[in-house]
């Protein structure tokens, strides 16, 4: 029994191992961004999300997510100025905590009105970039137009690129690239500001964004 256990701790380190490199690189940005490679990379959807949050009637504040997105990152770190993002964030089945919440969000209108927030069946929110400016050693703005519910508007997100490298033979042997993004928008540039004030119109977003090759 002794011998298997060795045998069974053995063969899970040999595969954690480069994962756990990996990881311990993705803490030092500084570093990792000399193992970025060049090209043109897609969503990983495992591990990508955005979360928003308001204030809610100043009692908390109140959160939920949305994941299932695809997209794609064309990068080069020679010429950061070229960077382009396109990426598709499914609204209609958001991640909060409870049924009676994610009803709310998805209830249709009444009387044939417009529904206060997304409704039954809402359009993908959508984002394309349009420029990006450097900030950092591994930071940038990039600016591009959000559209959600409709209604396109300009936004510019604080990126931080968070870490790179090569996934293990045994996940893919794919090239990785990940960074976390916030913004702050106005819920009712869309058309979802009911409640505001009470519920902050003002709505915080942050991205957890991998892409791979």
């Amino acid at each position: 029994m002794r011998l298997i256990l060795a045998t069974v701790s053995a063969l899970t380190l040999a595969v954690a191992a480069p994962l756990i490199a990996t990881a311990q690189q993705g803490h030092n940005p500084q570093a990792a961004v000399a193992t970025v490679k060049a090209g043109r990379y897609t969503v990983d959807g495992n591990h990508t999300f955005v979360t928003w949050t308001v204030d809610h009637f100043g009692f908390t504040p109140l959160s939920g997510m949305f994941g299932g997105i695809q997209g794609t990152l064309s990068l080069d770190p020679k010429n950061l100025g070229k960077t382009a993002v396109d990426v598709t964030v499914p609204v209609a089945n958001p991640l909060v905590a409870s049924d009676m919440f994610k009803g709310h969000l998805l209830h249709p209108g009444e009387n044939g009105e417009k529904p206060t927030f997304f409704g039954p069946s809402p359009a993908a929110a959508h984002f394309v970039s349009t420029a990006v400016k450097v900030t950092g050693k591994t930071t940038a703005d990039l600016s591009g137009n959000l559209t959600v519910n409709g209604v396109t508007k300009p936004v510019t997100l604080s990126v931080a690129f968070y870490g790179a490298g090569t996934s293990p033979a045994a996940l893919g042997g794919k090239e990785n690239v990940g960074f976390t993004a916030t913004t702050t928008v106005k819920r009712s540039d869309f058309g979802l500001g009911a409640y505001a004030p009470y519920v902050s119109d003002e709505t915080e977003l942050k991205i957890v964004a991998a892409f791979e090759k």
